[in-house]
C-alpha cells in the first residue's frame, strides 16, 4: 500500500504464520478456503489473520500498481440523487489525492452490504460509505482496512464517523411553517426503516417546540412513486393538512406531483419542504424548498479522513466530522 511511510507497517502472511504456528502455505490455504487442511487450524489462522487486522495484498497479486491507493465508495442507491452527488464530490477528492476510487451499489439491501464488503476486502485500500451491517460484522468483513462511516457513529479504532446534523434545519422548516400560517403539518417518513428515522424525531421535536401535533406521519418508498402515493395515503387520514416536510428531496418531488394529481396548488392549498438540498429540487416546478445539506463536503470530508487513517494521521475535531443543514426557502413553502 503506498504511504506517506508515516502509517504503521502492513501485517504480512508470515505475521500470520507466526501467530498461527503454520506454514505460509497454510495460511494461503486457510484464507482461501482450499480445504486441504483441518477445521481446527483453519480456524487458527483466521482468528490470528482478524486480531492481527491481515489483509491479502492486492499488490503481491499484480492487480495494481504500487504507487497506488484504491478506495472502495459503497452507496446504497444510485439511483438516489443524492447518493451520486456525494459520490461525485468523494471521486473528485479522491482524484486530488491521486487515488482510484471504485463505487458499489448495495441497493440498500444487507446482503449486498454484505456480500460487497467480502468482495472488496482485497481490492481496495480503504473503505467509505453508508453501511448499515453491525460494526462488529463490518469490522470482520473488511479484514482490518481503514473504514470511514458516514451518517454513523463508530466504536472501532480504526474507524471514523462523518456525521450529519440537520435537527437545528429541520426546526428551521417547522418554524417558517407556523410563521406563515400552517398550524397542521404532517410528515412523509422513510417507509423502509424498521423504526421512525432520525429526521422523523427532529420533526417531532420542532412540531413540540412549536407546540404543533406531530402525529399525522405516513412511510414512502424513496421514490417519487412512492413519494405520490404516501401523500396520497397521508391527505385521505389528514385531510385538513396544509404542509408536509418529507424524509428527502425525492419523496418531496413526489409529494408535489401528488399534491397535484389531487387538485391541490402548492404552495397555496399545501405546502412541500423536503430535506437533502438536491439540484434537481430547483428544476421542479414550484421550485422546493429544502433543508439543505453540502453533499460536497460530505464526501470530501469521507475522503479526508480515509487519507487520515492510511497515514496514521489523527482525527480532525469532532464539531469537524459534522455535516449540518440549513433551509433553503423556495416556492413551494
Amino acid at each position: 500500500m503506498a504511504s506517506s511511510g508515516t502509517g504503521p507497517r502492513r501485517v504480512t502472511i508470515d505475521d500470520v504464520a507466526e501467530a498461527a504456528g503454520v506454514s505460509r502455505q497454510t495460511v494461503s490455504r486457510a484464507l482461501n478456503d482450499k480445504g486441504e487442511i483441518g477445521a481446527s487450524t483453519k480456524q487458527r489462522v483466521l482468528d490470528a489473520a482478524l486480531e492481527l487486522g491481515y489483509r491479502p495484498s492486492r499488490f503481491a497479486r499484480g492487480l495494481v500498481r504500487q504507487d497506488t491507493i484504491s478506495v472502495g465508495l459503497v452507496i446504497p442507491d444510485l439511483l438516489n440523487p443524492f447518493f451520486t452527488e456525494v459520490a461525485a464530490a468523494a471521486l473528485e477528492a479522491a482524484r486530488a489525492h491521486g487515488w482510484h476510487v471504485v463505487v458499489y451499489d448495495t441497493g440498500d439491501r444487507a446482503e449486498e452490504e454484505r456480500a460487497t464488503l467480502e468482495v472488496i476486502s482485497t481490492q481496495v485500500d480503504a473503505v467509505v460509505g453508508y453501511l448499515s451491517l453491525p460494526e462488529d460484522e463490518i469490522d470482520k468483513l473488511t479484514r482490518g482496512l481503514p473504514v470511514v462511516l458516514i451518517d454513523r457513529e463508530h466504536r472501532t479504532e480504526r474507524f471514523r464517523s462523518i456525521r450529519i446534523d440537520g435537527e437545528s434545519g429541520v426546526h428551521a422548516a417547522i418554524r417558517h411553517l407556523a410563521e406563515t400560517g400552517h398550524r397542521h403539518i404532517g410528515m412523509l417518513d422513510h417507509a423502509e426503516r424498521s423504526r421512525p428515522s432520525i429526521r422523523h424525531e427532529w420533526f417531532d421535536t420542532a412540531m413540540a417546540a412549536c407546540a404543533l401535533d406531530a402525529s399525522a406521519v405516513a412511510r414512502a418508498d424513496q421514490s417519487v412513486e412512492g413519494g405520490e402515493s404516501a401523500l396520497e395515503d397521508l391527505l385521505a387520514r389528514h385531510p385538513d393538512l396544509t404542509a408536509v416536510f418529507t424524509f428527502n428531496d425525492i419523496i418531496a418531488i413526489g409529494a408535489l406531483r401528488g399534491a397535484r394529481r389531487l387538485g391541490r396548488r402548492v404552495p397555496r392549498d399545501l405546502a412541500v419542504i423536503g430535506f437533502d438540498g438536491l439540484q434537481l429540487g430547483t428544476l421542479v416546478e414550484p421550485p422546493l424548498t429544502t433543508v439543505a445539506l453540502d453533499t460536497r463536503r460530505l464526501g470530501v470530508l469521507a475522503v479526508d479522513q480515509a487519507a487520515r487513517l492510511l497515514t496514521g494521521s489523527g482525527p480532525l475535531p469532532g464539531d469537524e466530522l459534522t455535516v449540518g443543514a440549513e433551509l433553503l426557502v423556495r416556492e413551494s413553502s
